[in-house]
């Protein structure tokens, strides 16, 4: 394993402990820009979300209704009722993105995929540059004021459907993550830059729980008037 992941994955909590859970849940709120680019409405209002840790899986509820659910994985992306009930579903959900821009608006479906492999992007890092078919190098540092931080460069397979195959990781002097860059592919590929911050503890395991994703200028920084997604997380367990 890398020696700059191996630190990292030990300042998380280490790798026996994540692999002694199967899920972890959080309540989200989620805001910013890019939705309304979508053509779609954005509210605050706290929803539930689920993440597998060892698959790539994820649900959220409520979604459309309050007795639905979305079901997200790489072949299929579903809303269902509570009982089961199918209410939609898209198999190879990933190609009705084809042509997409920033602003090509998203039906109810293509919204619950990019809230499936975001939020499941999200909850598995750092520990998901450690599985099989990722490749990560240390890049160089990169200095944010009189702050250098240390960054991982992720290559992933075409077997995980994420934001883009090669996405930038940078880690502070306690090896938390503090900014996650990637390219957006199913919205026309504009370039992310996503802050980090707010580290908690819950069952061994760290995470951040504020998110802030702004787009990315040429000189690789983040434009700070452009926020496109907010994301907070509260109410985090692990089972």
């Amino acid at each position: 394993m890398n020696e700059l992941l191996a630190e990292v994955i030990d300042a998380y909590g280490g790798m026996d402990r994540w692999k002694s859970y199967e899920k972890v849940e959080a309540t989200i709120v989620s805001g910013g820009g890019f939705f309304a680019l979508k053509g779609l409405l954005q509210d605050a209002d706290p929803r539930r979300m689920t993440v597998w840790l060892h698959e790539e899986r994820s649900s959220v509820l409520p979604y459309g209704a309050p007795d639905q659910l979305t079901m997200f994985t790489p072949d299929r992306i579903s809303i269902e009722k509570l009982d089961g009930t199918v209410v939609a579903e898209r198999y190879a959900p990933h190609d009705s993105f084809a042509g997409h821009q920033m602003n090509t608006p998203w039906d109810g479906l293509q919204r619950a995929y990019f809230n499936g492999e975001a939020l499941w992007t999200y909850l598995v890092t750092p520990f998901l540059l450690a599985w099989d078919g990722v490749r990560v190098e240390e890049t160089e540092p990169w200095r944010e004021g009189a702050r250098t931080w240390r960054v991982l460069r992720a290559y992933f397979p075409g077997s995980i459907e994420t934001h883009s195959a090669v996405q930038d990781f940078f880690f502070d002097d306690s090896r938390m993550l503090c900014r996650h860059d990637y390219h957006v592919n199913i919205a026309g590929g504009f370039g992310a830059s996503q802050l980090t911050s707010e580290h908690v503890t819950v069952d061994g395991i760290s995470l951040p729980t504020r998110r802030r994703a702004y787009t990315r200028g040429p000189d690789r920084r983040p434009i700070m008037d452009m926020l496109m997604v907010s994301i907070d997380f509260t109410d985090i367990s692990y089972t």
